[in-house]
């Protein structure tokens, strides 16, 4: 059976490039824009695994880690941050609020986010 990925991204070059890697590697990918369409397809689908953005529109990603952690029907999603957002402060506000790990986009190829991946649902 495949594993469920939410992608929460608003940048659609890289939502597209990363979901047909995801695609091409087994992996069902549904999106989301904006924090809000993103804690409501969490809600809805309960995905094995979700990338999370933290520039968003609408609800900025360190206010969706938060709320999917309060939330008993998502609390035990692993989040994997993926943001262009590099300060120590940041990396330790979202591991604070409970992402598994944290990736600066431009520091990683499509296939180590793969990897990545593959690590924490196995």
């Amino acid at each position: 059976m495949a594993k469920n990925i939410l992608f929460i991204e608003d940048e659609s070059a890289l939502q597209k490039a990363v979901t047909a890697v995801l695609a091409e590697e087994g992996f069902e990918v549904r999106s989301a824009v904006t924090g809000e369409d993103g804690l409501v397809a969490a809600r809805r689908d309960i995905p094995d695994l979700i990338l999370l953005d933290l520039v968003l529109p609408q609800k900025d990603g360190f206010a969706v880690l938060e709320e999917l952690k309060k939330d008993p029907a998502t609390s035990r999603i692993p989040v994997i941050i993926m943001s262009n957002l590099e300060s120590s402060a940041d990396v330790q506000k979202a591991l604070d609020r409970g992402a598994m790990t944290y990736l600066v986009k431009m520091n990683y190829k499509l296939e180590e986010v793969v990897e990545k991946i593959k690590q924490i649902l196995t």
